[in-house]
Formats: structure tokens, C-alpha cells, sequence
């Protein structure tokens, strides 16, 4: 998947511009799932945040998952695509598998647990519980949803 985001001068003022993020689906081997809880808003979410310009969404996810968690990762594959039409943020979503680490808490998170899929659904808002259950599906291509930062958009 090739993902391209133009700033080039010939492009109008006016067009909006999106910002990419990659977030981790870790995965444990009794089924597992790594969540943190901001330390922002409080929220249950995946640990993640924007790519830089200088690495790939697997070294970008890697990195954010270490920063926030403790939590060193082998990036298996893309599971989703997301976009907040609110905010313009596409988010890429790794399925990964722990390697190495230790749960800890960063500047970031203010909690770091591992949730049974129920869980999951319990503690996080349906925008960022269907990243990880969509995590779970072994269909073998990525999910794409749009959502409005609050709940999920049905295709048009």
C-alpha cells in the first residue's frame, strides 16, 4: 500500500492536509491485548502516535509502542486503516507480537494493561476497541473505517 501526502507548491491553499499515525495491536500468546490509558484524556487506546518523516509505519509503531509501554515488538502486518474525518488523521494499525520489555508508564500513559477482548470493548470507546478486534480477524487484508472521533461511519 502506497500511502502519498503532496506539499508541494502546486497544490491549492485551501486543500486539507492529513496527518498519519501508527498504532500497535500487541498481541500476547493467551490472547491478550496491550492497552494504555492516556495521560491526556484519560482514555483506553492502543499505543501509538504520528509518524515521523524519517522512518516507516513499522519502525514508526516499534518506537511507539516502546515509548509508551515499556513494550519491545516484532511488527507482523497492516490490520486497518482509520480515518477521523473530524480531524484528518489517518491511522495505520499493526498487528504485532510482544519481544522483550517491561510494562511501564511514560509521559504518555498513565496506565499500561493487558485486556481480554471483552475488556477491550468495556474500557474503550467503539473508535479505538474496533482497532483491536479488527486486530483479532484473520481475513488477510486491512480493515478500512472512517469515523467521526466518536463513533464508527457506515459506507455511504
Amino acid at each position: 500500500m502506497l500511502l502519498y501526502m503532496s506539499t508541494g507548491s502546486q497544490q491549492h491553499k485551501s486543500t486539507p492536509l492529513h496527518s498519519v499515525s501508527v498504532a500497535g495491536a500487541v498481541m500476547r500468546e493467551d490472547g491478550r491485548l496491550l492497552a494504555i490509558r492516556r495521560a491526556d484524556n484519560g482514555t483506553w487506546e492502543l499505543p501509538g502516535g504520528v509518524l515521523e518523516l524519517s522512518e516507516t509505519p513499522e519502525d514508526g509503531v516499534a518506537r511507539e509502542v516502546w515509548e509508551e509501554t515499556g513494550i519491545r515488538v516484532e511488527v507482523d502486518e497492516l490490520t486497518g486503516v482509520y480515518k477521523n474525518t473530524t480531524r484528518g488523521i489517518v491511522a495505520l494499525v499493526f498487528r504485532c507480537k510482544p519481544s522483550g520489555g517491561t510494562e511501564r508508564t511514560s509521559d504518555e500513559s498513565t496506565a499500561v494493561a493487558w485486556l481480554t477482548p471483552e475488556e477491550v470493548a468495556e474500557r474503550m470507546s467503539e473508535v479505538y476497541a474496533v482497532r483491536l478486534l479488527d486486530a483479532l480477524d484473520d481475513k488477510g487484508s486491512p480493515h478500512v473505517r472512517s469515523h467521526d472521533g466518536r463513533q464508527l461511519l457506515t459506507a455511504q
